[in-house]
């Protein structure tokens, strides 16, 4: 027992220690050589969504066993199919430890459900969730349009769909067509199939580019994988709430997808979708002529049949002589009666009128007329004495102004010695600068005028600035 002690001690002795995270990582490494490229299938657990991060957690689990599972965010967008809870899955990925919990990990980077009936089931259970949401309900559903202007189209550019849709526009009634090109398969299918529908719906009316009156969402025929873009709730969603009216196309006429749910109409094949959006025009041309020709026979029937019911009423009315007789005899006996009338009239009013002239008297004026001749001689004199008054105060206001205009006047400076020099232009001079030799000059003296030449020149010198006066009716004085 006590060997068995000895060498025990002394194995543990020689082996290596290791740290907890040497061990985890170095378990990691194993776990990831080992298993670098694993496909499990298992149904998936515990799934919510994916985190703040964008990363996506969950569990795989088969009826005796679960193993943890993470998507990063980089691949949960380019999956086709998203994970949902209860689906069953085939997960492809790498396994991998998480040495925070010594646990192990698949990270998946493709998911794809269990085969058909596990699509069938998710198809079924998305149905069922839309469903009770509403958007399927029939009267969310609007009429098409008899005759839509422009039709937006979403489908693939290169394919046989709107070369079709194109053609039987074309033989039926040819309208503007907006091809929005989108991926019809893929992983960004359902994202762009999205964004082309909402971006019609975000067209202004009135527009540089014309807004569709309908929509046709097409694709051709394809498995059920083919056709999963339109089975998205991004799709269905959007299809749901377009306010222009839609037509699903997708697949063959045994195809179903989500969005035929969604859309305004299925249409069985994009061909049938273009005979969903317009009529034929050779049959509405050969309506309407029909119809012009039926309500130009109907007029002519009816302007007939009031012609003959008009002739049976004419038999039945009397003569139109015996239905005048009458009433033209009573105006004659009027016109008769009126004309004597008229005549006693004139004479009542002839006999009141001259009744009214024997009252009539013109005494009543005459007096007025002496009273106011009475008053005229005294308005006369009133008349006289104002006149004086006014003269007397005119003739005392021009006297004052004659004399305040006489003090204003530079006469009366002369009279007191002073004279007013003049240059041959007549204008007043101020100074002897810059006068020249022999230039005529006039002196107005107060009783008399006398002339003058400038005997000797003075030098010009600069003139001062005059200093601003106020005006005054006399001239200026030397």
């Amino acid at each position: 027992m006590a060997a068995s002690d000895t060498s025990t001690t002394a194995a543990a002795g020689n082996a290596h220690e290791f740290s907890v995270s040497e061990l985890s990582f170095a378990l990691k490494k194993t776990v990831e050589d080992a298993y670098g490229h694993v496909r499990v299938r298992g149904e998936i657990t515990g799934y919510r969504g994916p985190h703040s991060s964008g990363h996506c957690y969950f569990g795989l689990k088969d009826d005796k066993a679960r193993i943890d599972a993470v998507i990063w965010k980089g691949n949960f967008g380019k999956l086709r199919f998203k994970p949902e809870e209860g689906m069953e899955a085939i997960a492809t990925g790498k396994l991998t430890t998480y040495p925070g919990s010594s646990k192990y990990q698949i990270v998946i980077e493709h998911l794809e459900p269990a085969g058909a009936g596990a699509l069938m089931a998710l198809l079924e259970a998305r149905r069922k969730k839309l469903a009770a949401e509403g958007l399927f309900a029939p009267e969310r559903k609007r009429a098409l349009p008899f005759l839509p202007r422009v039709i937006g189209v979403v489908t693939s550019p290169t394919g046989a769909v709107i070369r079709d849709i194109l053609h039987r526009l074309a033989d039926r009634f040819p309208r503007h067509v907006l091809v929005w090109p989108v991926r019809v398969q893929g992983e960004t299918s359902a994202a762009e199939v999205a964004a082309a529908i909402e971006g019609f719906n975000r067209m202004e009316k009135g527009g540089k580019i014309p807004r569709p009156d309908l929509l046709i969402v097409a694709r051709g025929g394809g498995s059920i994988e083919d056709l999963w873009s339109f089975n998205e709730e991004i799709v269905v969603r959007a299809a749901a709430a377009s306010a222009i009216p839609l037509i699903s196309a997708v697949g063959h006429e045994t195809d179903t997808t989500l969005i035929d749910f969604a859309a305004d109409r299925r249409a069985p094949t994009p061909t049938a979708a273009a005979e969903m959006a317009v009529p034929v025009r050779a049959d509405l041309i050969a309506e309407v002529q029909d119809r012009a020709r039926r309500l130009m026979r109907a007029e002519a029937r009816t302007i007939e049949n009031a012609r003959n019911e008009l002739r049976g009423l004419a038999r039945g009315l009397p003569r139109l002589t015996d239905i005048v007789a009458l009433p033209r005899q009573r105006f004659d006996a009027a016109a008769d009666r009126l004309g004597r009338a008229l005549e006693r009239a004139a004479e009542v009013k002839r006999a009141r009128l001259g009744t009214i002239g024997a009252r009539l008297s013109d005494r009543p004026i005459r007096l007025q007329i002496a009273n106011e001749r009475k008053k005229l001689p005294q308005l006369l004199q009133r008349l006289s004495g104002a006149e004086g008054r006014l003269v007397a105060d005119n003739v005392r206001r021009l006297e004052g102004a004659a004399k305040l205009l006489e003090s204003y006047s530079y006469h009366g400076v002369l009279k007191r010695g002073y004279a007013v020099v003049r240059d041959g232009a007549g204008k007043p001079i101020r100074s002897g600068a810059g006068q020249k030799a022999g230039a005529p000059l006039d002196i107005e003296f107060a009783e008399d005028r006398l002339g003058a030449v400038v005997a000797g020149g003075a030098p010009e010198k600069p003139r001062p600035a005059p200093k601003s006066k106020p005006d005054s009716p006399q001239g200026s004085l030397l």
